[in-house]
């Protein structure tokens, strides 16, 4: 065995002992709790034909060949970035490769040495390594914790941002966006909003939640992100024009990444035109979200504080939270352990997204199983 082979093995061998080691797995068969695709979008099949036909009246080609700013670009996704911007009520629009990338890219090269970024400290794990890469002064703030914010930025200096969710990943909780644009404004600091998990499941056409909210041109930055509710791949950074062109030039997964295919833009295109003439899928979504939090509460389940289609069983302990999964997972579920050091240790939960395609006899049997395991 070699010194890195050796290395290595250590800390696989620690993740194991802490009951944290992460393996790959095939869940074919099982009742779809998990995913993220809450609208059912990724197994649409007619939304699969829409896409297909579309492809039909593009170029035939299977790769970009290159960078946006080499020989990646095309009409067609400058006219889908376009279709973007109207959607999500901004000047422009420009799409990433995914969420990951886009949040890097915003983060790394925004904020600069003097500047500082306050972040909440639930923010995702790519707003994280962002603004890893960055030159900015950061600080966390408490969860939602507004008057935590505001300390921070008392005795922040230079261009200050704020970097939030409008629902989080973890604890399915949304941002209280318009106290937080508010407070913002009092203190000149630009707002950077991933709005990964409200694209799709609220706002008009799927405008997620500062379009809802009508305060979309109080924020400076948004991304969006296509991998879940709207059941493809890719992301987009939404905002003024000068912002587009500055991330254009500065931005490095933008810059340096071979550009999405023509099939990826028609994805999203068809999408977002399909969840149109779809919008009642969000009522159908809420409708489940109702239920499972009704009875989550008739059961007194130990559940997260959440109204949206990410929930939650807090059951602390990384033995405990994997053994229920396994539990769940004969019985015909899918849901996943969320771990320690994923979550913060006392606060392992199984984490359970719900879909439209859920039937209410799914979820009522699932509870039913919850309340046995608690």
């Amino acid at each position: 065995m070699t010194e890195l082979s050796r290395l290595l093995e250590a800390k696989l061998k620690q993740r194991q002992e802490e009951n944290s080691l992460r393996k790959l797995t095939n869940t074919s068969g099982l009742v779809d709790f998990t995913s993220n695709d809450y609208l059912g979008l990724a197994r649409s099949e007619e939304l699969f034909q829409r896409i297909n036909e579309q492809l039909k009246t593009l170029p035939q080609t299977n790769g970009a060949s290159g960078s946006r700013l080499l020989s990646g670009n095309s009409q067609y996704i400058e006219q889908v970035e376009q279709k973007l911007a109207t959607i999500f009520k901004s000047e422009a629009a420009l799409i990433f490769n995914s969420g990951y990338a886009a949040n890097q890219g915003v983060l790394a090269c925004i904020p600069r040495k003097g500047d500082t970024i306050i972040y909440d400290e639930l923010v995702h794990a790519c707003i994280r390594d962002g603004i890893r890469l960055s030159f900015a002064k950061h600080f966390s703030f408490k969860h939602n914790d507004l008057s935590d914010l505001e300390k921070k930025l008392k005795r922040s200096t230079g261009s200050l941002f704020i970097a939030v969710e409008s629902i989080y990943s973890m604890d399915g909780d949304e941002c209280p966006l318009q106290e937080l644009v508010a407070l913002a404004k009092r203190y000149n600091a630009h707002i950077i909003l991933d709005e990964a998990h409200s694209t799709g499941v609220i706002g008009p056409d799927g405008a997620g939640m500062a379009v809802s909210q009508g305060i979309e041109q109080q924020i400076a930055i948004r991304i969006y992100t296509f991998g879940k509710a709207m059941g493809c791949h890719g992301a987009c950074v939404a905002g003024s024009k000068t912002l587009i062109d500055y991330l254009i030039n500065f931005a490095r997964p933008f810059i340096f990444t071979t550009a999405m295919p023509n099939h990826n833009a028609a994805a999203i295109d068809c999408s977002f035109q399909f969840l149109k003439s779809n919008i009642d899928l969000q009522n159908t979504l809420q409708q489940k979200i109702n239920l499972f939090v009704s009875l989550g509460k008739e059961m007194k389940l130990n559940t997260l504080n959440s109204n949206t289609q990410i929930q939650g069983v807090v059951l602390p302990g990384n033995n405990r939270v994997k053994t229920a999964s396994e539990k769940l997972r004969s019985k015909g579920f899918d849901i996943r352990p969320i771990l320690s050091p994923t979550v913060p240790k006392g606060s392992e939960r199984l984490r359970i997204c719900l879909h439209t395609f859920n039937s209410d006899e799914e979820i009522r049997n699932l509870i039913s199983e919850l309340a046995i395991i608690e």
